[in-house]
């Protein structure tokens, strides 16, 4: 059995990510944020957390990024990617026209401004820490509608009055599975690395520096993000998702190069992607190459070849 701490309130996509994981015997339980969610799992009172780590539209979550890049080490096993929909609620009986104050997420508000401003131009906009925390606003008739996941509606016995609300169709969220350090999930060939990367000192092409140990290997990067370190005004760190797993060669091999040449590295985590995409490649760039260089190496320097 284990434990899982989600995103909360109830109610929110995070429940809805989290739902196909669960397994008979398995608890679930709400965190107010991110923090008290991953914190949930370091005082060791859950065995997992699920959090949002980035939007299709409104990019990364940047919470999830902090708190992964600081504190006790902790390590992304899997990923969660949902289909976001959105709804307007309301309590019974309400319509549209009595909407003069809508409850939640800034995501969510900026997901569905262009619906905002043909329907409901003079609504006030209350942020809510979930979206979850809207529809729960409305029960509470601190708001008079909320934007959130249809789920909500059901919770909090509201009635929806238009669905699929968003600017955008398609739009999806990338959840992640959080654990203490513990045992890398084995590759499967269609894996993602996670790391935060502080660079040893500010200066020139130090970005570039990051990223060539990467290209010189052939590892694509998915996904790449500055994030202010907190130590004093324009030190930055880089969180960087890399194509493969940390037991590929070439991934290995560009782990250890920045190891050399930054301040930290810090391994958040090899998974597998849910989008199953495999790792690009190109000649030359193949964990048989890398280990087909490497016997090459040995022998020469073992004399027994030239």
């Amino acid at each position: 059995m284990s434990r899982y701490t989600y995103l909360g309130p109830a109610g929110t996509f995070s429940e809805a990510a989290l739902a196909p994981l669960l397994k008979s015997g398995d608890s679930a339980q709400p965190a107010a944020n991110v923090t008290a969610a991953l914190e949930s799992v370091r005082s060791g009172n859950s065995d997992y957390a699920l959090v949002p780590i980035e939007n299709s539209v409104e990019g990364v979550v940047a919470r999830t990024l902090d708190e992964l890049a600081v504190g006790d080490p902790l390590m992304i096993i899997g990923e969660q990617v949902l289909e976001v929909s959105f709804v307007l609620m309301a309590k019974p009986g309400v319509s549209l026209k009595g909407i003069k104050r809508i409850a939640t997420h800034p995501h969510a508000e900026a997901q569905c401004r262009e619906y905002i401003a043909k329907n409901l131009p003079h609504a006030e906009i209350i942020m809510t820490h979930s979206t979850a925390a809207g529809a729960e606003a409305v029960a509470n008739s601190d708001a008079d509608g909320a934007i959130a996941a249809e789920v909500a509606a059901q919770r909090y016995g509201l009635e929806v009055i238009e669905r699929n609300i968003g600017d955008r169709n398609g739009a999806v969220t990338r959840f992640v599975i959080v654990s203490k350090l513990g045992s890398i999930p084995a590759p499967t060939g269609h894996d993602r690395t996670s790391l935060a990367i502080f660079i040893a000192a500010d200066h020139s092409g130090a970005l570039l520096e990051i990223l060539t140990e990467f290209a010189v290997r052939g590892v694509n990067l998915t996904f790449i993000q500055s994030r202010p370190t907190g130590s004093e005004l324009g030190q930055y760190h880089f969180i960087v998702d890399a194509e493969g797993h940390i037991h590929d060669e070439r991934v290995g091999d560009a782990l250890k190069a920045l190891y050399r040449i930054c301040s930290e590295v810090r391994f958040l985590g090899s998974y597998p992607r849910a989008d199953k995409v495999q790792p690009t490649s190109t000649k030359g760039m193949t964990d048989d190459a890398f280990k087909s260089a490497e016997l090459w190496l040995n022998q020469v320097r073992d004399g027994k070849r030239a």
